[in-house]
């Protein structure tokens, strides 16, 4: 697993802040993924959290936002695996333990 500061598929590779405020995005967050042996930041998502682009928001401060959301939902997404089995369904990753339409337990 691998954690990208983007809302993957957008924004791949480096500087993924500048440039979701060069396209103007409401919305940034990271991503949490598995790896995929072509490219990094192309496996299949196991989970995104978002934080809002404020209009005075920064690379910096939006990175803060970001970073912040890095480090709980990438516990979250371990405790996932731990906590039962998953399916990978083409590119659909499938939790066990709780309704497509609920919050993961946290």
């Amino acid at each position: 697993m691998n954690i990208h500061p983007s809302l993957l598929p957008s924004f791949p590779g480096l500087e993924s802040q500048r440039q979701a405020l060069e396209y103007g995005v409401k919305f940034a967050g990271c991503t949490v993924h598995f790896v995929d042996e072509e490219n990094l930041d192309a496996g299949p998502i196991v989970l995104q959290a978002t934080v809002r682009v404020l209009d005075d928001d920064t690379e910096a401060t939006l990175s803060a936002r970001i970073l912040a959301e890095e480090t709980p939902n990438l516990l979250r997404s371990g405790a996932h695996r731990a906590g039962g089995p998953i399916q990978i369904e083409g590119r659909r990753v499938i939790r066990a333990g709780y309704a497509a339409t609920e919050e993961p337990p946290r």
